[in-house]
């Protein structure tokens, strides 16, 4: 389990004993983006494999196909012609999936500082403000 997703886990869990509409909303809001960022990080890797069968086919087409036959023959074998279209369009659907899960984690980001906000308000509601006020990145003594 990553760092983001520990942090996340435990500001859910802060939030829970709060039940506002808000919290409601903000959880489900991140259960949601964290479970469609599972399902496209899931399709990276079938991406990621897809396009290793299109490389090792084409690279198998090569290796046997080019000894037989001229170039211009391998080219156009409709075999080749499959595997190229399928390495193709994986890669196309790679990069896509990548950039959906970089929005993903960026959306991510910016609910989980809502949540530590969230989380702030309940804690200092239930205990009430500090007396010691800590900046952040000032050294404490």
């Amino acid at each position: 389990m990553s760092e983001h997703q520990r942090n996340t886990e435990f500001l859910t869990h802060l939030i829970s004993y709060d039940d506002t509409p808000e919290r409601r909303d903000l959880a489900e809001t991140i259960t949601r983006l964290q479970r469609d960022a599972r399902c496209v990080r899931r399709a990276v890797w079938l991406m990621v494999l897809l396009a290793s069968l299109a490389a090792a086919g084409l690279c198998y087409g090569a290796v046997f196909l080019v000894g037989s036959m001229n170039l211009t023959q391998f080219a156009s074998q409709v075999v080749i012609k499959v595997f190229s279209a399928m390495g193709l369009g994986s890669l196309i659907c790679l990069v896509t999936f990548l950039v959906i899960d970089a929005v993903y984690q960026i959306q991510l980001a910016r609910h989980r500082e809502q949540c530590r906000c969230l989380a702030m308000k309940l804690v200092e509601s239930r205990l009430g403000n500090s007396s010691i006020l800590v900046s952040r990145g000032a050294p404490t003594a």
